[in-house]
């Protein structure tokens, strides 16, 4: 089933239940799905990858955004943006741990034959693939830079 197809699914239980935290997040992944599938003449399907690239960025998005309402003191905004953030997540893989990320960066290192920092280009190309969608992008750069240190 198309992430497409689970969305419209989605944002029916939404309407039935009258969850509308749910319904807003479920028609702006829609209407991002659309628009991604509708760019520059391409296909009417996604790939998974393209899937999986548009649930991370809207699921960044809700997240900077929920951060910066909270340091500015807006609950009912970081609220709203924690509630969509939970739906998105919902699509996404399930998120590795801090530690289960450093362990597969470990292995990755050892694979590409990195030895110091300056082969960080060479294991973020191949950790960022390997990861995607599984961890931030903030993180694996960070677990790398302290293992490469």
């Amino acid at each position: 089933m198309s992430l497409k197809s689970k969305v419209e699914a989605g944002i029916k239980d939404a309407m039935r239940a009258k969850d509308q935290d749910a319904l807003r997040a479920l028609r702006a992944l829609k209407s991002l799905i659309l628009l991604e599938a509708t760019k520059g003449g391409a296909s009417d399907e996604l790939s998974p990858d393209e899937e999986l690239k548009l649930l991370t960025k809207a699921a960044k998005q809700r997240r900077e955004a929920a951060e910066i309402y909270q340091t500015q003191g807006r609950e009912d905004l970081w609220a709203k943006e924690e509630a969509e953030l939970a739906v998105i997540e919902q699509f996404l893989p399930k998120q590795l741990t801090d530690e289960d990320v450093e362990e597969r960066l470990r292995e990755i290192i050892a694979r590409v034959g990195a030895t110091g920092p300056s082969d960080m280009g060479k294991v973020m190309g191949v950790a960022t693939k390997e990861l995607a969608g599984q961890a931030e992008g903030r993180t694996i750069s960070t677990l790398v830079k302290k293992l490469l240190a």
